[in-house]
């Protein structure tokens, strides 16, 4: 064969982020995501997809919503930064509530106490 061939993937994946390489804010393949509001017209394709998986489910990771979408996580982790910045995603905080010295120190006694 002559002549070389460009990789699909990554022409689409440059187009389904307008042309950027990196999210406004620093997210790993772990951050979970919740729906906060509706998908407003105007989003993306891809962000109206994002918005749809989450709804229908509880919060969900990057990977996850990669896999489930079968998008590069790259790509993900560009929408859902733009959803965020726009308050269409909201990241769940941690607890309030820390659990007890006591109770961590049974949870690492029982884990201690399995066969290995």
């Amino acid at each position: 064969m002559s002549g070389s061939r460009r990789d699909p993937d990554l022409v689409r994946a440059y187009v389904r982020t307008g042309g950027r390489t990196r999210p406004t804010r620093e997210l790993d393949l772990v951050t979970l995501v919740l729906v906060n509001k509706d998908p407003t017209p105007g989003v993306t394709p891809d962000a109206r997809q994002v918005l749809n998986l989450c709804s229908r489910r509880s919060a969900l990771s990057i990977a996850e919503i990669a896999a489930y979408l079968d998008l590069p996580p790259s790509v993900v982790k560009i929408v859902v930064s733009d959803l965020l910045d726009s308050e269409h995603l909201v990241m769940p905080r941690p607890a309030a509530v820390k659990p007890g010295i006591s109770l961590l120190e049974e949870v690492l006694n029982g884990l201690r106490a399995l066969p290995a």
